[in-house]
């Protein structure tokens, strides 16, 4: 087990090096890290269109995972990462901005929660309405879609800092031994959602909120007992191998929010950039609008940016003179 985590890291480290080292190979001034959901892709390119309206300033949006990007804050070679979830990488946001001083977040936060959520059929017709309901295996069997009378519970992106969490919580409430817990695109799982509501199929999923499902589907979320502190301890695969076992997350996740991120550098090469990033504030329901154009409409990421900066000009230029 433990050779197997030092593989993956070696890996990990050597798909950074290939990403970043090709980062800057165009003459744009910034790169702007772009997470692989539709929010933070929307964010990322109206910080691109807007920092070109403001200051002519050519950004480059590169897709990349948070733990590269967060190396590339540290080293330099990324200057902005357009949404960095709390409490989710407080192990990062303790690396690198509290420890080594090389990456800022922006002060202006959106509010969200994260946890678990099922359909209407799931709650009304199967019972699930506590995430006690998941460690019933009786209960469970409802939720298997390949026949092998184990249910299945998307708990997220294998990319996502989340995804790592939930399995935790998944592990610390009982309900991994009689679930099967997927990793897939978010494409992928909110699909899957859309064809349980089609056929009115139960089914429970990892959640979070601004998101569009909520405007599409009648979904409801998992009572949960609150956040403790106390009982709240996670380990990364990152930081040791053993680390499943040596986590505890049976409650509710902690109040959650996200911010723009940016590397410290920044003050000094592009100010101008610091005090815009600094003044950004998106609210829960652009979250939502930006997740229905991307994923519903299939819009492309720099044409619905385009648009949203053009339709909300005076808020960006307030932006770059506050």
């Amino acid at each position: 087990m433990a050779d197997l985590v030092k593989l993956a890291l070696k890996v990990a480290l050597a798909a950074s090096v290939l990403v970043l080292g090709g980062i800057r190979t165009h003459a744009a001034d910034l790169v702007i890290a772009m997470p692989n959901w539709s929010s933070g892709q929307a964010t990322a390119n109206i910080l691109k269109v807007g920092l070109k309206k403001e200051f002519g300033l050519d950004a480059e949006v590169v897709e990349m995972g948070t733990m590269i990007a967060f190396a590339g804050l540290d080293s330099g070679q990324v200057d902005i990462h357009p949404e960095v979830w709390l409490p989710n990488l407080d192990t990062l946001v303790k690396k690198y901005v509290t420890q080594a001083g090389t990456v800022a977040i922006s002060p202006i936060g959106v509010p969200a929660w994260q946890g678990i959520c099922a359909n209407r059929t799931a709650a009304d017709k199967y019972g699930f309405k506590d995430i006690s309901d998941l460690s019933n295996p009786k209960k469970t069997e409802a939720l298997d879609t390949d026949g092998d009378g184990k249910g299945e519970m998307w708990i997220g992106a294998q990319t996502w800092s989340s995804t790592t969490i939930e399995r935790i919580r998944a592990n610390s409430y009982g309900y991994a031994r009689n679930l099967t817990l997927l990793e897939m695109p978010e494409d992928v799982g909110m699909a899957a959602v859309d064809a349980a509501e089609a056929s009115d199929r139960p089914m429970v999923f990892a959640c979070y909120a601004p998101h569009v499902v909520f405007k599409l589907h009648d979904i409801v979320r998992l009572t949960e007992p609150p956040y403790d502190a106390a009982k709240w301890k996670i380990v990364l695969p990152t930081e040791d191998p053993q680390w499943l076992a040596k986590s505890q997350a049976a409650v509710g996740w902690d109040t959650a929010h996200y911010h723009i991120a940016y590397a410290t550098s920044l003050r000094k090469k592009h100010p101008e950039v610091v005090r815009f990033l600094e003044h950004v504030d998106f609210k829960p329901e652009e979250a939502i609008a930006m997740s229905y154009a991307l994923q519903v409409e299939r819009q492309a990421p720099y044409a619905y940016a385009e648009q949203w900066v053009a339709t909300n000009a005076a808020r960006v230029e307030g932006w770059a003179k506050q």
